[in-house]
Formats: C-alpha cells, structure tokens, sequence
C-alpha cells in the first residue's frame, strides 16, 4: 500500500525547535506560537490532499505560521488615510482631534488625575465640573452634564423627566440617525410616549396645542441634521414651541444632532443651528454631539436649566452613560480651543471646512508632482467635499479632485484599503479619486507612497 503523503508534514516538535519558532516563542509567548503552528499543518493538510506541490514543507509551514502569528496582533482598529472628502465620514471615526486634546488625553491616561478629587477642599469631587464650566460660559446654559454620545443625552432626558408621561414631536423630526437607530425608539426605550402632531411636511404650533393633555410633560424639537425636507414644508419656529411649552407649564427638549458652536453660513454652507441660538430661545433642554461638528471626542452634551440638570445627574441612569478621564481631558481641551477663539486655526474639521479650493488646488498639484513619473498620467478634476456626519445634508464645498490613472479602479481602491497605511478613497466616473480637503497634511507623503505602490512609478 502506497503511504500518505500526509505523513511528511512536520510535526509541531519539529516545528517548535526551530530558529525562527523560538524568537517568535520570546516575542510572542509559546501558546500563541502553537496555536499558529498548529494551524499551519491543518493548511499543510489541506495543500496537499489538493494535490498541491510543495518542495520544502517545513519552510512552507513556517511561512504560513508567521503569517497567523502577525495576523493575531494585528489591530483591528487602526488609523486610515481619509481621501473620501467627506469630512465627518462616520465610518472613518468621524471628527479627528487636534493636538491639544491628544495631549490632554495622553496626560491624564499616562498616570492619576483628579477626576473625581478636590484638590483645593482635599476631598472626594465631581468628575462633571471638568467640562460644566466651559460649556456654560461658551453657551450661557445654566448648567451642563456629559454622557457617551447624544443619543445616551436624548435617553437620559426622556427617561429622567418624561417616563410615563407625554413628549410631544413633529411626524417631520422622527428621524433615523446612524447604524439604524430611531427617534421613537430610543423614546420608547426611556418610557416617555410620544405623541406624533402634524404631517411629514407641514406641522404648526396649533398642531401641538391641540395634542396637549394632562399627560403632557413636554414638546420637543429634533432638528433634522441628516436630511432636508423642500418643497410645501413648514415647521414652527424654535422660539413658538417654547412660548407654547412654557404658556402650559411644561417642558421643551431640543435635540440639534451635530450641534454646533460656530456658524457654518461664512464658510459658504447653509446656517446649522447654533447651541448659543438654542439656549438663548428659552429651551430647558438642549443635546447635541460631541465628535461632529464640534470637532471634539465622542460625547453627548446636556444643557439647561439648573434644576432640570441636577435631575438627570442624580438620576440612575446617568451612571451607566458616564464618560472616563481621557474623554473628559479631550472635551475640555477641545472647548479651550473655542474659548480662545482658535477653533478654525486648531480643530480639524473647522480647518478642513475653510480651506479655500485654490489651497486644496495647490495641495492637489503638489500631490502629483510628488507622484513623479505616475503623476503624468493622473487628472486633476474640479469636484465637491462633503461635510457628512449627520450634518448640513446636501452641503458641498468646492474641491479639487485627483483622478488616478484609468484601470481597474475597484481593484486599484483595495490595493490602497488593504496597505500599511489603509487610504480610503472614492471612486467617480470610473476612476479612483482622491480629495486633499480631508487628508491632513503630515498624511500627504504616505499617501503618494501609497499611491506610486498602487498604479506604478
């Protein structure tokens, strides 16, 4: 009887005591090492009863088994070169930060810190006065708490003053925000019952007045940050709803979405309600985010009245939706940046959404002199950046595009997805194409690297 080819395959004792099994036993610690060169014989297995050639089965084991061993401690999370021009592109982790609010996550992580001490009194402090302060002072709120993110904000608020009561909301506002979620569910899920009034195009303050009841506890505006309703459309105005809410004794809760500090109208996109407008309107209760176009970590911002604050504070929930020390240091870093006036010279997102398209041109052209000979066969093509994120939907600011040469684009966009450093692009009229407005500029040498592996020298 002819014997199995199978029995060729090196056994892991064999495999274990070579050279390179044992550095990678000190770098990687021997169970990973194992596990590896077990899966490498099971592909040596399979190789071969394929009929596979294989002159030299233990470098082909070995081989296959650094592969697995640099597989496993390859992060899954790591950074990507963002050629999209879409600015807070949710996929790619939104806004990126600036490098004060590195510093101060780094500073506050690399050791203790006083999150809950105070250092003046010598005793047990809130962790919540790190970002209070600065929030009030920027938006004149009387109050403000922090949670995970603005959909835990709008939960909390609902859970914590509504549940079991009445919240009153246009049809038109019942949006679907990221990864599936939706207003009424995340309603629902605090206990509050909604109460849709008017139509999906056209709702009035006399539509929330006749859904009042005993029940009622409050109204609430969702600004609609991630689609645009035109056409026969109408909606009342902020300030109506809160004269309305406070006419009954009750309550207005504005969601704004993104939220946002600066007004968006100079750098040639349409008016994003601004929190300061919010608060100044009279609302009890404002939320909005921390990482879109604040520019700042993933947070969820709660502001208001004073007492409805210390509410939410003490409510239970609060403690599940709570934010950690290196968020905290990044928020607060990040709102220095407004206090001081700076936010356009040092927050990315507001830098990339005032660039002018003659320095995005210049960026562009530059970019493919870099390239070299490749370059030549490159196009430069006038196009359009995105805000994205949730935010100012169907806004576009004019850019200038690099089309790489014609080919094979689906496969020449893998090819930059898959390297060391990943380059996310888009691809238009057949050809891959890549914005500067959201590639920061110490990216630019990396990317033409990239880029000159993909379609040549």
């Amino acid at each position: 009887m002819e014997a199995s080819p199978l029995r060729h395959v090196p056994s892991i004792d064999r495999l274990l005591a070579t050279e390179a099994a044992q550095k990678w036993v000190g770098l990687y610690g021997r169970d990973l090492v194992l596990e590896a060169l077990r899966a490498a014989q099971g592909a040596l297995r399979e190789a071969i009863l394929r009929g596979e050639p294989m002159a030299d089965l233990e470098a082909a084991a070995l081989a296959y088994a650094e592969g697995r061993l640099e597989a496993y401690i390859q992060p899954t999370l790591r950074p990507v070169i963002n050629a999209t021009g879409v600015v807070l592109h949710t996929n790619l982790g939104r806004a990126p930060l600036s490098d004060e609010v590195l510093e101060a996550m780094r500073a506050v992580g690399e050791g203790y810190s006083n999150l809950e001490f105070d250092l003046a009194e010598g005793r047990r402090g809130s962790r919540y006065v790190h970002a209070e302060a600065l929030l009030c002072r920027l938006t004149g709120a009387e109050a403000a708490l922090v949670v995970n993110n603005n959909a835990g904000a709008v939960l909390l608020t609902l859970a914590a003053l509504a549940a079991g009561r009445e919240v009153i909301i246009s049809r038109g506002q019942l949006v679907e925000i990221g990864g599936g979620f939706r207003i009424p569910e995340v309603m629902a899920q605090s206990g509050a019952r909604l109460v849709e009034v008017g139509t999906t195009n056209r709702t009035y303050v006399r539509d929330y007045e006749a859904a009042l009841s005993e029940r009622t506890a409050a109204l609430m505006r969702v600004h609609t940050s991630n689609f645009r309703l035109s056409g026969f459309v109408a909606q009342p105005a902020l300030g109506e709803l809160v004269a309305l809410a406070h006419q009954r004794g009750l309550w207005l809760f504005d969601d704004l979405g993104s939220g946002t500090l600066l007004d968006t109208a100079p750098l040639g996109l349409a008016h994003e309600p601004m929190v300061q407008e919010s608060v100044e309107a009279g609302t009890d209760i404002v939320t909005f985010s921390g990482d879109k176009l604040l520019g700042g970590p993933q947070a969820g911002f709660i502001l208001g009245r004073r007492d409805l604050i210390e509410r939410l504070r003490r409510f239970p929930l609060t403690r599940a939706l709570r934010v950690d020390k290196t968020t905290l240091a990044g928020i607060q870093a990040n709102l220095l940046h407004y206090l001081k006036g700076e936010a356009l010279q040092k927050i990315p997102i507001w830098q990339m959404l005032s660039l002018s398209p003659e320095a995005i041109e210049e960026r562009a052209k530059a970019l493919v002199r870099a390239l070299g000979p490749a370059g030549a066969r490159c196009d430069l093509w006038p196009g359009c950046s995105m805000v994205g994120g949730g935010s100012l939907p169907e806004e576009s600011l004019p850019t200038t595009l690099i089309a790489l040469p014609a080919g094979e684009a689906e496969a020449q966009a893998r090819a930059l997805r898959l390297g060391q450093p990943a380059v996310v692009t888009r691809i238009a009229e057949g050809r891959v194409v890549l914005d500067l407005r959201t590639v920061l500029p110490r990216e630019e040498p990396a990317l033409a690297r990239r880029v000159r592996e993909v379609i040549g020298e």
